[in-house]
């Protein structure tokens, strides 16, 4: 009724947004200096009166018909927003599901996490899924399963308020090796189908750690992101060392990063892990929980950020490193269920991910606490990978070069480390009594792991696909790994000289 009124007011070149009783007096003034006749006016105070009672402004208009054909307008003053914001596809949901993701679960050979969003319209969320078929039959009696929902409304300043239904569900009782089908919706609009394979019980597992995208996400991480998955498009997930946008509540940045992956995400698993930037005043991001869809069996009063990931082989764990770094009582807590998660770990290979690291990169960054509390825990259970971010460099290498200065290598390794960066923000890096064996600066990269057996296979990869670093571990009974360099002859990547 509002675009009507619009409409009318245009032969006069006014146009008067009448949404409640408080613009009604200006507006009939406006249109008695107009010389408009009474009985329009009254028509217009009826309709008025009646819009009053919706309240209709910036949020969500409700449901409508034009020739009896229903539908509804997200925004009242889309048009306007469209303006401000270029990037209002981004931002604003719509009754079609956007923003899915797939998420690991504490056993990922099994079951996945699904989350997606709608707008305010849709109240229920249906996941569909069955096992892949060689033709399209595969959707004469797909499987469902009710999702949960949860409603959210962010803003920041000079922003729209962004409000969206987020839905979430989780398929269980999946077969190992098997390949399958899904699709999210509400039983009228719906997804594309997507297709997951699910990893066997013996078979290896890959997977790609990503440091850092933060800044230009859309602009400058896409291409990472799908360098990755061009370079590695069989893995089993991908995980996320922190910092995956700038300002944590920023929606637009959260809408970048789910463009940057794409269908990709709806179609890898991922894990991630959060970094400061995920959090403000040490309170993490609105849209963290509702968007995403992790495991809650870590901490109490860290769920979704402190967690464990068991394959048949491998652990992988996610500290909350902000909670390490800002809370006493966090990072006691934090310390103690890992020790005593490592205590009882019967897996082969253990990789733990945060983001701040436990040796840094950069001149002058020193994470006492951290490392005086977690590091002789790594000593301790002999974990075999740490996967960091926050530095904005690459670094790997071992404890071992840092206790000694020395630039001699040893063919056992304990705990290595990995500093990493796949977003286009950059800092200097140290390079006195340096504890990595190979380091580059103005490097955007992204790392394809492989578990197999007693082998772990690493390999580092710049931004245009070109192998940067490489080693292979090797597991040797109750003695350190062995460690099998693997570096290529590029020389090392620094800032251009000035």
């Amino acid at each position: 009724m509002e675009s009507v009124l619009e409409v009318n007011m245009r032969k006069y070149s006014i146009r008067i947004r009448v949404t409640n009783i408080i613009g009604l007096n200006a507006f009939l003034q406006t249109k008695m200096k107009l010389n408009i006749g009474l009985s329009y006016c009254n028509t217009v105070i009826y309709i008025v009166l009646s819009l009053a009672t919706f309240q209709l402004s910036y949020a969500q208009k409700l449901e409508h018909s034009h020739d009896g054909n229903i539908h509804s307008h997200e925004y009242a003053d889309l048009d306007s927003l469209m303006n401000r914001f270029a990037e209002h596809k981004l931002l604003f949901p719509s009754n079609v599901p956007d923003r899915i993701i797939l998420n690991l679960t504490e056993d990922p050979t099994t079951s996945v996490a699904v989350n997606w969003r709608t707008s305010l319209n849709v109240r229920e969320g249906i996941i569909e899924y069955a096992e892949a078929s060689h033709g399209p039959e595969f959707r004469s009696e797909p499987f469902k399963i009710m999702a949960k929902m949860e409603t959210l409304s962010v803003s920041r300043e000079n922003e729209p308020i962004v409000k969206a239904n987020y839905h979430s569900g989780i398929i269980k009782n999946l077969t190992p090796g098997k390949k399958y089908v899904y699709r999210v919706g509400d039983g009228v609009n719906w997804s594309e189908w997507f297709q997951i394979t699910m990893p066997g019980k013996d078979a290896p597992i890959s997977f790609v750690y990503f440091g850092d995208a933060q800044n230009d996400v859309k602009s400058m991480w896409s291409r990472i992101i799908r360098e990755a998955y061009h370079t590695m498009p069989d893995i089993d997930f991908l995980l996320h060392a922190g910092d995956l946008i700038n300002r944590h509540d920023r929606d637009i940045e959260w809408g970048e990063w789910f463009h940057a992956g794409g269908f990709i995400h709806a179609q890898v698993p991922s894990i991630m892990t959060p970094g400061n930037h995920e959090y403000s005043n040490v309170k993490l991001s609105p849209q963290w929980r509702p968007q995403f869809n992790l495991p809650t069996n870590g901490v109490k009063g860290l769920e979704e950020t402190c967690y464990e990931i068991n394959y048949p082989d491998l652990k992988v764990v996610s500290l909350d490193a902000e909670q390490i770094d800002e809370s006493p009582i966090f990072r006691e807590t934090q310390a103690k269920w890992l020790d005593s998660l490592l205590t009882y770990n019967p897996k082969k290979w253990t990789v733990i991910t945060f983001h701040y690291p436990i040796y840094s990169t950069k001149p002058n960054r020193d994470n006492v606490k951290l490392r005086e509390t977690f590091k002789p825990i790594f000593d301790k259970h002999k974990v075999d990978l740490v996967l960091q971010g926050h530095d904005h460099a690459y670094g790997r290498g071992t404890a071992d070069n840092v206790a000694t200065g020395s630039s001699v290598k040893s063919k056992e390794a304990g705990t290595l480390y990995v500093v990493s960066v796949s977003g286009p923000k950059m800092y200097d890096m140290t390079y006195e009594d340096s504890w990595m064996e190979r380091k580059a600066e103005n490097t955007q990269l992204f790392q394809v792991i492989t578990v197999a057996e007693d082998l772990v296979h690493y390999k580092a990869f710049t931004g245009t696909g070109d192998l940067y670093d490489s080693f292979i571990l090797k597991k040797n009974g109750k003695k350190p790994n062995i460690l099998i360099n693997q570096i290529p002859d590029t020389p090392e990547r620094r800032h251009p000289k000035k």
